[in-house]
């Protein structure tokens, strides 16, 4: 699962970063307006943390553009404000959450956590497919409640798949959300962390679809 953290506080933007990464998360992080809004209008994200007080272009048009222009990731809203009547239009701009500064590191990662899931389709933390399951809070993986040790990247595959699951996921839409701007997005990769995550979880759990991509069933297959 993939983040964008909008955020000109360099103490805070590392702080984030790292809870972030630290919960099996790739973030890219960036420090004004302008850039937050190309960003997010050219990349696949799965969720944004945004704060309202950007230098270049505000917090509240990035998300106006965002949205005007089709984009719908979810978006948690950080500011320093703390009068109801600019929450009220940040939520009518079309933010999903909203959290003032100062805040507790472990809240924004369980309301992203949240928005994450809700805008996948899954209400519980924990998410089931098969015999494996994956618990979102405590980034935990069992195999018929036997835990299991993922590598970072192994951990993210899986969680992007069984969000989605019931699904078939291309393996460029894989890529795109598997790495940080940082990072080389070869799809070929892809492959070789589906061998190893099999390995680790039964052949049966990923299903290939040849041209297409990969898929796990829902937890009612």
């Amino acid at each position: 699962m993939r983040t964008l953290v909008v955020e000109d506080e360099p103490r805070i933007a590392a702080d984030i970063d790292a809870a972030l990464r630290s919960s099996g998360l790739a973030v890219d992080i960036v420090a004004d307006g302008e850039t937050a809004w190309f960003a997010g209008d050219t990349e696949d994200y799965d969720a944004v943390v945004l704060d309202l007080g950007l230098p270049r272009l505000d917090g509240l048009t990035v998300l106006k553009r965002w949205r005007a222009n089709g984009r719908r990731f979810p978006v948690l809203v950080l500011t320093a404000r703390g009068v109801w009547t600019e929450r009220v239009e940040g939520i009518n701009a079309g933010a999903d959450d909203y959290l003032i500064k100062p805040f507790e590191m472990e809240e924004l990662v369980a309301r992203l956590r949240a928005l994450l899931r809700r805008a996948a389709g899954q209400a519980a933390p924990v998410l089931h497919s098969g015999a494996v399951t994956l618990d979102t809070r405590q980034m935990r993986v069992a195999i018929r409640g036997v835990p299991i040790s993922l590598s970072p990247l192994e951990y993210r595959l899986l969680s992007f798949l069984m969000h989605h699951a019931g699904r078939v996921v291309p393996v460029t839409e894989l890529a795109d959300h598997l790495y940080d701007t940082g990072n080389d997005r070869d799809p070929n990769a892809i492959e070789v962390i589906v061998a190893r995550l099999r390995r680790k979880i039964g052949n049966g759990a990923i299903e290939t679809r040849r041209g297409f991509g990969y898929a796990m069933p829902d937890s009612a297959s």
